[in-house]
């Protein structure tokens, strides 16, 4: 059974594009997951279609309501279902959790927006919490983009090369190594003489020095 996701947004028409190009758009035309993208705003049931309102206390901004967010979770959940809230003060994203939310068989995610949402959704609805970054975007829909991107490289038959799965950044807690490809020479810069060898050892010893020298240079939290 192919994993299923349900995207709970007020800015459904934003992901039209990215679930239907490159590798993840092909993973869902062969079927190895689906993807299911809902108007939050569908399930408020006033006149105006209203999903969001003022904070209590005061303060700028709105704050998403909890009658269409209960009202939409409890229509899309499945027995054993994972609920997820896509926000900057949540558990940071890594390969481990995207491995671990490839093995599931439905998720929903909630996508933020504005200030946030009503507190009682969280303590109530919502199984994990999940933060691509420290910084804050205009809402949480681009985020449920990039961990379902990360989380699909995970199932199998998306990736048309799986090996590329163990030598990626992050994957061994390393940074990639450098990539070349033809030519060899351009513009007077040529491609390291040890990646034309054709010893498959060499490489493989040469690329690990170069994970190692760039994750010491930028991220050497990563070493530690």
């Amino acid at each position: 059974m192919p994993l299923t996701i349900d995207i709970l947004t007020l800015f459904p028409r934003m992901l039209d594009g990215f679930l239907t190009e490159s590798i993840l758009g092909k993973g869902i035309e062969a079927g190895h997951l689906v993807v299911k993208v809902h108007d939050l705003r569908s399930w408020a049931t006033d006149k105006h279609r209203t999903a969001d309102d003022r904070p209590f206390g005061g303060g700028a901004g709105m704050v998403l309501k909890p009658e269409p967010v209960f009202s939409a979770i409890e229509q899309l959940q499945t027995p054993g279902c994972r609920r997820i809230y896509l926000t900057p003060d949540g558990v940071p994203l890594s390969p481990a959790i995207a491995q671990e939310l490839a093995r599931e068989t439905h998720l929903i995610f909630l996508s933020g927006h504005y200030e946030g949402i009503d507190q009682r959704i969280r303590d109530t609805v919502i199984d994990r919490e999940i933060s691509i970054g420290d910084y804050v975007l205009t809402n949480g829909t681009l985020a449920a983009a990039v961990v379902i991107d990360a989380l699909a490289r995970f199932i199998p038959g998306v990736l048309g090369e799986e090996k590329s799965l163990t030598h990626e950044s992050f994957t061994s807690k390393l940074l990639d190594f450098p990539q070349y490809t033809r030519p060899a020479e351009f513009r007077g810069m040529s491609v390291p003489e040890v990646l034309l060898s054709g010893n498959h050892a060499e490489i493989e010893k040469w690329r690990h020095a170069r994970q190692v020298e760039k994750t010491r240079q930028v991220r050497p939290d990563l070493l530690n």
